[in-house]
């Protein structure tokens, strides 16, 4: 069997986190300070946690303890009930805990983020892809939970445009509600994730890009 091609979520994830988009708006403190970092331990299980490979691919994890040694230097924290401030994101180092188990968490301008995932990738960046393929008061068959860096969700993407599927492509790091969406759609299928895409077909939930899964899905009867 050919091995399917996606990028491990968490979470994307994720968290991926899946986490960020099941709310519309930003969340402030009311006293209009900056959003405070999440407090990430070990065994932190309520986040999102990104990071990259050698190949820059992205994966996502909902656990802290599951993001491997190598790539530990870097990962981002989404939390999926208080955004980041605006175009920042949480940037975690889980190599060394302090005093009371905790990891430093800071906070980094977006760009700064996608300059690392840049910077681990071969063949350089990807084009963010628009955030809907749908005609106007038409209902999607699809939807894609990815991130703009995602090859394989862009791989969906493009399979979906060339077969003129109507899909919606949300984008699970810039849209906290979207990541929560996810999450909540795996949960309820039952489904680990710990990639991306995710791809809702219908109610049929996939993890990865596997175009026969995909052609399968879009061909079962309602």
């Amino acid at each position: 069997m050919r091995p399917r091609p996606l990028v491990s979520l968490a979470p994307l994830l994720a968290p991926l986190a899946l986490l960020a988009l099941l709310v519309a708006c930003r969340k402030a403190p009311a006293d209009g300070s900056a959003p405070t970092p999440p407090t990430v331990t070990e065994a932190s299980a309520d986040l999102l946690f990104t990071w990259i490979d050698a190949a820059g691919e992205g994966h996502v994890e909902q656990r802290a303890g599951d993001v491997p040694a190598a790539a530990r230097d870097s990962v981002r924290v989404m939390d999926p009930a208080h955004d980041a401030p605006a175009d920042e994101v949480w940037l975690a180092d889980l190599r060394s805990a302090g005093p009371t188990g905790q990891y430093p968490v800071r906070s980094i301008p977006r760009a700064e983020w996608e300059a690392i995932a840049r910077a681990r990738r071969d063949g350089g960046a990807l084009v963010a892809r628009p955030a809907a393929s749908v005609a106007p008061n038409a209902s999607p068959s699809v939807v894609i939970y990815g991130a703009s860096w995602c090859g394989p969700c862009h791989q969906a993407a493009s399979y979906l445009e060339q077969r003129k599927v109507s899909f919606v492509l949300k984008d699970i790091e810039a849209d906290g509600a979207a990541a929560r969406e996810m999450q909540a759609k795996l949960a309820k299928a039952g489904r680990p994730g710990g990639s991306i895409p995710v791809i809702d077909v219908r109610g049929r939930i996939l993890v990865g890009f596997d175009p026969q899964a995909l052609a399968a899905a879009l061909s079962a009867p309602l």
